[in-house]
């Protein structure tokens, strides 16, 4: 085990409770049997001890994690407007890569930089605490800089045999819903994602598929389809997330070690963070929740990072993915007012 200087970290569950964890925090390779730990890694999966340990920690609901930590002054940033130039490489290098059979969908990342006049930390931190379900509040601060958000993907719940994921993807504004819900290039993006975890998770037990249905997130859309799994028997949180992350809603399909590695520089060429899209979970004495680290905002000094990504298949047009990728970042700016 080794010591990290992090303040703070939280993740808001499924059942509307948030377990709030104070620094310092130590760094282990597996959780301890009872208590909490933090699941904190980058998206590559590269830190050999992901686990964080709190010195102590506390189980809040919604409302009072809202009440303390979401009262602060409103944040005054200063953003600079992507350049479209970069995305647009990106995009026909991965459009010549599912010509070339390489890849059938990949989800690039643009990133947004703002600065501001003094330290962020408390303003994003109070922003992510006054979101609500079906959004999962999430964050890591450290003494200059962390990263915190709303996200509205959950990687996976695991509690005993009882597993339970879901399959998000495909974006749309409020105002296209009607039509958003017949377009046949989103549901496909869709069902690449839905298809891919039932095949992934059908050999683990009994599985139960949802219907698909649009979930309804204030200016914006998306399609969902939940699923669940009965166990045979009881796996470990590390086995799942090695089967599970990423999903071809924020990673390469196929995923292989070349995909995940054309799909690494890509992220690294546009400015995305380390962690962005990563899993983030919780060890709650025996129980692990985890989300997909999307919707939120990492800083270092005053300065600001919004990604976003979007997934890219063979029908794709590039107007059309800049569109999404603004919409949603305009999303988690509406999170600071």
């Amino acid at each position: 085990m080794i010591g990290n200087q992090a303040r703070r970290a939280w993740l808001s569950k499924k059942d509307g409770t948030v377990v709030l964890g104070h620094g310092p925090f130590v760094s282990a390779k597996a959780p301890p049997e009872d208590g909490v730990a933090f699941f904190k890694r980058d998206f590559l999966g590269r830190d050999e001890m992901p686990w964080k340990i709190p010195e102590k920690y506390e189980r809040l609901s919604a409302g009072q994690f809202s009440r303390e930590y979401g009262d602060s002054p409103e944040l005054e940033i200063d953003w600079d407007t992507p350049d479209a130039m970069p995305f647009s490489i990106v995009f026909q290098e991965i459009m010549d890569a599912i010509r070339q059979g390489l890849i059938e969908k990949t989800v690039p990342v643009v990133t947004e930089i703002g600065k501001v006049r003094s330290s962020p930390a408390e303003g994003i931190i109070a922003a992510m605490a006054r979101q609500n379900s079906p959004l999962h509040s999430y964050g890591w601060v450290s003494k200059d800089g962390g990263f915190a958000g709303a996200s509205p993907e959950l990687l996976f719940t695991l509690e005993g045999q009882n597993l339970e994921t879901m399959a998000l993807a495909g974006t749309a504004k409020q105002d296209d819903e009607a039509v958003f819900g017949v377009d046949k290039k989103e549901i496909r993006e869709h069902e690449y994602v839905a298809q891919t975890l039932v095949a992934k998770l059908l050999d683990l037990g009994s599985l139960k598929r949802e219907q698909r249905r649009i979930l309804r997130l204030g200016s914006i859309v998306h399609f969902l389809t939940e699923i669940r799994v009965r166990l045979e028997s009881e796996l470990e949180p590390r086995k799942l997330l090695a089967r599970l992350h990423p999903t071809p809603a924020l990673g390469p399909l196929p995923r292989t070690e070349e995909t995940m590695g054309m799909l690494g520089e890509w992220r690294q060429r546009l400015g995305c963070p380390a962690e962005f899209g990563a899993p983030f979970g919780v060890w709650d004495c025996g129980a692990f929740e985890s989300v997909v680290a999307i919707r939120g905002i990492w800083w270092e000094g005053n300065r600001i990072s919004l990604p976003a990504g979007c997934g890219i298949i063979e029908a794709s047009r590039l107007v059309n993915e800049w569109r999404e990728l603004r919409l949603k970042r305009e999303a988690v700016k509406s999170f600071l007012d």
